[in-house]
Parts: structure tokens; sequence; C-alpha cells
């Protein structure tokens, strides 16, 4: 029993810490992400003149959709974080699911975009993965 308590506990734990990044990230693109960072040229193959030459709007339109993708994330660590308050400990009903398919949609694709676009963060960003990993295969292991 004890040993249940403490994966139960874990696993909460990691959750809560993927809420919580979540969360700081999402404020993050909100008020901080440049529009474009200096991986992004060099991923078009343009310098950052070109780019603002060719496209003189986009800087301005991107700030925009990155402060509406920062509150998206933002919002999803809020229900991660209650999921790891209330759904987590209670084993209800589709939590399993609901872990697995946001995690997928979130932290885990993050990760693999940004391993395909060769991005500078692409090891730190998938520290988050492997939480949400250990975390769902100890939620797993919990029965």
């Amino acid at each position: 029993m004890n040993v249940v308590r403490k994966k139960c506990h874990a696993s909460r734990w990691m959750f809560s810490t993927s809420g919580v990044w979540l969360v700081g990230l999402g404020f993050y693109f909100i008020a901080f992400r440049p529009p474009l960072l200096p991986e992004d040229p060099r991923f078009m193959g343009a310098s950052l003149t070109e780019i603002q030459t060719a496209l003189p709007g986009l800087e301005s339109w991107l700030k925009k959709v990155f402060i509406v993708m920062g509150g998206f994330m933002a919002s999803t660590g809020v229900l991660i974080l209650f999921l790891a308050s209330i759904a987590i400990p209670q084993r209800l009903k589709g939590t399993s699911w609901a872990i697995a398919l946001s995690g997928a949609l979130s932290v885990l694709l993050m990760s693999a975009i940004n391993f395909s676009l060769h991005s500078d963060f692409k090891w730190m960003l998938l520290v988050p993965s492997i939480f949400w990993t250990v975390g769902f295969v100890l939620y797993l292991l919990d029965r």
C-alpha cells in the first residue's frame, strides 16, 4: 500500500510540475517570446533582413499568433494542474486516456517538432516529455 501511494504521489508531482511548466511557458509566449528566434531564419534559409523585406507584417502577425498560442498553453497547464489534483488521486474514469492524449498533443508533439526543426531548444524541450511519460507510466503502474 505504501509503494502504491508513493507511485500515485510521484505521478501527481510529475503532472503538477508539467502543468506549472505549461502555464509558465504560456506566459513566456504571451509576454516575452520574440516573433522570430535566431534559429528561425536559419531554418528558413534566409537572413532576417530578407524575411523582413519579403514579409513586412510577419513579425507583428506572429506576435499575435504567439499570444494566442501562449494562452492555449497556459490554459492547458491549468487543466493539467486540475487533473493532477483531482482526477489522478481519485482515478476518475477516463483519466488515463485524457493524460495520454493531452500529453501526446502538447509536450510530446512540441518536442518532436522541435527535433525535426533542429531547434536550439530541442534538448530542453525533451525534459517535459520525459516527465510526462514517466508520470504516465507511474500512473498506469498504480492500478
